[in-house]
Formats: structure tokens, sequence, C-alpha cells
């Protein structure tokens, strides 16, 4: 089965057609522009030239970058407000006139992960998938099962730095931070959650988790403990798709 799936970012719309059973991109991968300053109808538009890029008109999985509750947007910091307390679903099935399934973003790439990414995900009691991106998207993954709309990257750090004010991808981009500066606050941040949470696993995944070897050695952590999410950068595309499996 062949199925849609669009991850919404800070920074980027990307969308590509999956193929269900093997967890493959079979089409382009397409990108719009996404930012703090897109408004929802604009992000919409996109969307549907995407689709008509792609010629499809099926049902659609999207990867959304924010604290959803029965598909209502209750906060996503990278995004326009104009966004917020929208029935995302409604929405974009709205907009685009298909059947439509939302999920965080960072739940849809560690549903990709689980199905199709490295094998120790699976067997781990309690692993800790984390987004790098414009902020950082998370995902607890207890037992083989997600649990769903964390949103880990809004806890405070320190005063009112968040975890993402710290640790995010962007934040060596906006800095200009080499990557040992950027390794040593991504401990920092990764400390904290090691503290809180204790995950057997941390999964990291964004396009910045291919350069894993740049930094890994500036994390304080064993070898076998921190690993690059093996989609990348598709992974959020890839369980998006995925998600349509709900529609019926």
């Amino acid at each position: 089965m062949i199925r849609l799936g669009i991850d919404i970012g800070g920074s980027a719309i990307k969308a590509a057609l999956v193929n269900l059973d093997t967890g493959e991109i079979v089409s382009d991968t397409i990108r719009a522009k996404n930012n703090i300053e897109t408004k929802p109808h604009d992000a919409a538009a996109n969307i549907l030239r995407i689709m008509r890029k792609l010629d499809y008109s099926g049902p659609l999985g999207v990867g959304f970058p924010g604290r959803l509750v029965k598909n209502v947007l209750h906060k996503a910091p990278n995004l326009h407000p104009e966004w917020l307390n929208n029935d995302l679903t409604v929405f974009f099935e709205e907009n685009t006139k298909s059947k439509t399934v939302v999920l965080n973003d960072a739940d849809a790439a560690a549903l990709a992960e689980l199905n199709f990414g490295d094998p120790r995900i699976k067997t781990t009691t309690r692993a800790m998938f984390l987004t790098l991106g414009t902020g950082i998207g998370s995902a607890l993954i207890l037992n083989g099962q997600i649990w769903n709309d964390t949103e880990f990257g809004q806890l405070i750090f320190e005063g009112k730095r968040t975890m993402e004010n710290v640790g995010a991808a962007a934040v060596k981009r906006i800095e200009n931070l080499s990557w040992k500066q950027w390794g040593i606050r991504l401990n920092s941040v990764l400390e904290k959650y090691d503290f809180y949470f204790s995950p057997e696993l941390f999964v990291l995944g964004g396009a910045i988790s291919s350069s894993l070897d740049k930094f890994k050695r500036y994390l304080d952590f064993p070898e076998e403990k921190v690993i690059a999410a093996k989609l990348g950068n598709d992974a959020g595309i890839i369980g998006a798709a995925m998600a349509t499996e709900k529609i019926v």
C-alpha cells in the first residue's frame, strides 16, 4: 500500500510517497518552506501543491510539531500562533479534501523507527527518541509501545531556558557552535533526561543524527546507550504515512 506522509517542521514541510509494507520512500521527497511566519492556510496550500506534484489524492498522514490533545493543537512554539486551538484533522480534511490522520511529529518518527529502525528499540524496556531540529521533539517507547505527545523539549533546563533552547540542532547553526561546543550542550540536556526518565537507550533523530560520529565523543554515556535513528530525516515522513493505516 502506498500512502503520502507529510512531516511539518519549524523550517520546512517535507512529504513523500511511502510503501507501508517496506517502510521505503518510493517518490521524490518534496519540500516547501515553513516557519513561524507561515499561516495555516498557506501551509495547506503548499500541501495541495505537493499532492498535485506527486499526483496523489488518497489519505494523508501528517506529523505536526506540537502538543495535540484529541487532534486539537495546544502548543507549538516554533509555528505561527494561528495554528493554536484548531482541530488539525478537521482543518487538513477541509483544505485538502482527503481523509487525514494527524500525530505529533516526533511520535511519527518514533513509529517509523520502532517498526523499521534499529531492532534494539523494540526490545528495550525504556527508550527515549529525540528529534533534533528547530526544536527537540520527543517520544518515550516503553516495552515497544509509544507514549504519545510528550514534548520534553519544552521542559525547563535552567532559568527560562528550555531543553530545546540549549540542545536543538538549530542552536548549533544560530550560535555558530563547533561540534564540541554543541556536543557538550547536548550532553547536558541528555544528562537531565537521563536523571528524570532513566532510559536504557537514547535514539537521536533529525538530519543532524547522520553526523553522530562528529559529536558522540562529547556525550558522557556508554557507547551503546546513544544511537542514531536508522531512518534519519526520513523517519517523520515514513511514520506519518504509516499512521494512515488507522483510516478506514
